[in-house]
């Protein structure tokens, strides 16, 4: 009896035999790596602000930097009560001023503040954004608005990472039931279908558990690596079990896992080469969302190909008789008829694709692009984007700016201000020259001491001992020889040191008589606070310390002052964009040549529209070139790899003519990150046509040939390119973000676009142009044919000529017992060796 050999061939042979045999190894480090993903998942950081992402020195970048490091961003929130009676917005007012945490609520009787029998707050909170506090308060504001029809828009607590969160689960679990009911269509065995979706589970969970190694990753990645990481490289699974099948109809299990896994690699390695250069595009965008979204699922590729071709071979093994056991005819129809339609209509075909290509050319070039939010609506409403909404038609949309300017001179600052205020273009202006803090005082208006202790109630002459020691502590000792009466300071300077004064003791108002100033009554504390019922001055400066406290922490910084711009204009158009500079302008004729920031979403949107069209234009050509470098290599044809191309880079045009055509705006992101998936993914269905079509041509004539090629390639195509389109829609019409819907929906449209061309164009451009294909093909070198023989038991795999007690000529992959003399034309040759 023959004793089993083992074979020392091919290095992937021996490799896919490692992969195999060893699979109970794998197995193991496959869960223990699952129970490390399930832990480390939490370890990842996500970021939901995609200004974040901006280019490296942008101009809005910065001021946001230098806002964040200077100032304190108090909590805020935005809440519309509609269906109130005036009277009852005053009380609601009233109830949320007195709760725990609310620093100040803004309201008014005017359309800005009540409209259409509905009420809108502007609430400020006495702890920064990020304090947990906030979202207590927050909660509890809610909890007092349940019996009334409220709208909360507010980013506290991280309301849109919640909502997103929630939609994930609900996307990838509505996604599983869909792609497993096309799996179900498509496959030719019911096994095969968790043995893929089984798959995908651990190079999801894998992918999702190691992004940690990132830092922070955006909350568009985040949201659709996973599912795009299914719809890009599913059809990997798919070529190992097409491979398998073949192999098992005359081989046994083992050496069926064995032979289907070598003969996979090359093939899913070509096929991922030119997704993952459409990616790797994205790299080169100078907006960094790109390079996040490249590298999150350049990674969930490579462990889709791990997980198929480390983990799948053992559950081949595992589940490989149940496969054979289970297979039943495909589902799917003959599709002959779109190879004799090819056929026919290739000389008509062509010529109008041609002209429908270079007309949708130019319509997409004149694509109405959106860099801000205010035109972007998801097909789904959140909480958030809902209260957004009802806001703006009650009460109009808000674009504010802050205006950064240099610190230390509020009469500049009040100029700049009152100069600002009377342009057509801006709303209202709010700085610390123009804060309103006492019965109608601004911070900076300047007193004198009769009019401070009137102000204040406190006597009169503690009221000049205070001002004489403030301006002997600034050295203005003129002021005291002359007439303390007549000098002026402004109101936050003699607050600020009049409550030093008292809490160092050097002041003492409790021993004083204050009976010949009267009951003050109620005192309004102006913009920053509502009215205050007392007759204690220390009480009173302290309430206006630290009201004064709060309004210089969020608007005066160490080197900065920060203004804040309401503007009359939308926060995404050319008018809006030289407005801004405009304003910086004027900023820079108070101060001089100095560094002036202006912070805010039309901001943002100009910083977006700056790096969009060379990210395009870049994006575009890199992934072009990525992937004409692997067909010229692919197929060894200049013109080959050209139609490829036109094809999806047409499917791509026409995609983006149709919001073009009924000038929709489309967020700028979608046209560059759509561009590069579309190019580099739904690529594969036009080579799997291409590839077959090429083996075919020289067997049979024009006609058989795209007929078998069509009927061969269509399962693989509806396939791959049906989950790819149908993930993508569900990410669109499932997410209530507009970044993440607007990717969701465009890649969906393109990806149904490359299928109907690749099925239905293609063909014919690849019958009519089978001489310029023959003419442009090329050898990158030209191999040496070897002669080898051998008397012993070889293994030969490659293409072959030559005798074998007789001859042979073909591709074949053997283990011979003879004499063996062969022209090697590729492939090797190597010795068996017996093992006892």
């Amino acid at each position: 009896m023959k004793k089993t050999k083992k074979h020392s061939g091919a290095f992937m042979h021996r490799v896919s035999e490692i992969i195999v045999d060893k699979r109970g190894i794998i197995f193991i480090v496959v869960i223990l790596s699952m129970i490390f993903s399930a832990f480390s998942v939490g370890w990842v950081e996500v970021e939901n602000d995609l200004t974040k992402f901006l280019p490296d020195g942008s101009s809005s970048q910065i001021g946001a930097d230098v806002m964040f490091e200077e100032f304190t961003l108090m909590g805020m929130a935005q809440i519309m009560v509609a269906n109130v009676s005036l009277d009852e917005a005053w009380e609601i007012r009233e109830r949320m001023q007195a709760i725990d945490g609310v620093q100040m609520v803004v309201f008014g009787e005017d359309k800005s503040f009540y409209n259409n029998a509905s009420a809108c707050y502007t609430l400020t909170f006495d702890y920064p954004q990020s304090d947990a506090r906030c979202e207590v308060a927050l909660d509890e504001i809610k909890a007092m608005l349940s019996g009334h029809d409220a709208y909360v828009s507010s980013d506290i607590g991280n309301p849109i990472g919640d909502i997103l969160d929630k939609e994930i689960v609900l996307m990838i679990s509505v996604a599983a039931v869909m792609i497993l009911l096309m799996l179900l269509l498509t496959s030719k065995s019911v096994v095969e279908v968790p043995v893929i979706l089984l798959t995908f589970v651990v190079a999801m969970v894998l992918n999702m558990g190691t992004n940690f190694i990132y830092g922070k990753i955006s909350f568009v990645s985040n949201s659709v690596t996973s599912l795009l990481q299914l719809a890009l490289s599913l059809d990997y699974a798919v070529i190992l079990i097409n491979r398998y099948r073949d192999a098992s109809k005359r081989l046994p299990l083992r050496e069926s896992v064995v032979e289907a896994l070598e003969k996979s690699v090359p093939e899913v390695f070509g096929s991922s080469l030119t997704t993952m250069g459409g990616l790797a595009a994205m790299m080169c965008m100078q907006f960094k969302l790109g390079p996040d979204m490249a590298m999150c699922l350049i990674k969930a590729i490579l462990f889709a190909m791990l997980s198929v071709f480390v983990f799948m071979p053992g559950m081949l093994m595992v589940f490989g008789k149940a496969l054979l056991k289970t297979q039943h005819k495909s589902l799917l129809p003959n599709v002959s008829f779109i190879g004799k339609f090819a056929y026919k209509a290739r000389k008509v075909v062509a010529p109008i694709f041609v002209v429908i290509v270079i007309a949708a050319m130019f319509i997409s070039n004149a694509c109405p692009f959106s860099y801000g939010y205010t035109n972007q609506e998801a097909a789904k409403l959140n909480d958030q984007t809902l209260a957004k909404k009802m806001i703006t038609q009650n009460f109009g949309a808000t674009n504010m700016i802050a205006l950064l300017v240099p610190s230390g001179d509020f009469e500049k600052e009040a100029a700049l201000l009152a100069e600002l205020e009377a342009r057509e273009e801006v709303g209202s202006t709010m700085g610390i020259a123009g804060m309103e803090i006492i019965n109608g005082y601004t911070l900076t208006d300047k007193l004198s001491p009769r009019e401070f202790s009137e102000l204040v109630g406190l006597d009169y002459e503690l009221a000049g001992v205070i001002y004489a020691a403030y301006a002997a502590s600034n050295e203005n000792y003129g002021s005291i020889i002359n007439d303390i009466s007549k000098y002026e300071v402004p109101l936050i300077d003699i607050v600020v040191f009049a409550v030093d004064q008292i809490d160092s003791g050097l002041i003492d108002l409790e021993g004083m008589d204050m009976s010949g100033m009267g009951d003050m009554g109620s005192i309004d504390m102006g913009s920053m606070g509502g009215m205050i019922d007392t007759s204690d001055p220390a009480a009173l400066l302290g309430e206006a310390k630290e009201l004064l406290d709060t309004a210089l922490s969020m608007t005066v910084g160490e080197n900065y002052s920060r203004m804040v711009i309401y503007l009359n204009l939308p926060d995404d158009s050319d008018e809006t964009f030289a407005f801004i500079e405009e304003m910086k302008d004027i900023a820079r004729s108070y101060y001089g040549d100095v560094d002036i920031y202006a912070v805010g979403m039309s901001t943002t949107s100009m910083d977006f529209k700056g790096s969009f069209q060379l990210d395009n234009f870049i994006v575009t050509a890199v992934s072009i070139i990525i992937v004409l470098i692997v067909l010229l290599f692919s197929f060894k044809s200049v013109a080959m790899p050209i139609i490829l191309i036109l094809v999806i880079q047409g499917s791509i045009w026409i995609n983006f003519s149709i919001p073009s055509l009924m000038q929709t705006p489309i967020f700028f992101l979608g046209y560059t990150i759509i561009s590069a998936m579309q190019m580099g993914a739904n690529i594969d269905y036009a080579i799997v046509i291409a590839t077959r079509y090429n083996e075919l041509k020289g067997k049979m004539d024009k006609r058989s040939a795209i007929i078998e090629t069509m009927n061969f390639a269509f399962p693989t195509v509806i396939t791959s390119g049906a989950i790819m389109s149908i993930t993508s829609l569900l990410i669109g019409y499932m997410s209530s973000e507009a970044t993440i819907s607007s990717l969701g929906i465009n890649l969906g449209r393109g990806t149904i676009i490359s299928i109907i061309l690749v099925l239905f164009v293609l063909p014919s451009l690849l019958l009519v142009s089978d001489k310029l294909v023959e003419k442009t093909s090329f050898k990158l070198f030209k191999k040496k044919e070897k002669t080898q023989e051998s008397d012993g038991r070889v293994r030969v795999s490659g293409r072959v000529s030559g005798e074998i007690c007789g001859w042979i000529e073909g591709d074949i992959d053997a283990v011979i017992d003879g004499n063996v003399s062969l022209n090697l034309h590729s492939g090797e040759l190597n010795e068996e060796k017996e093992v006892d």
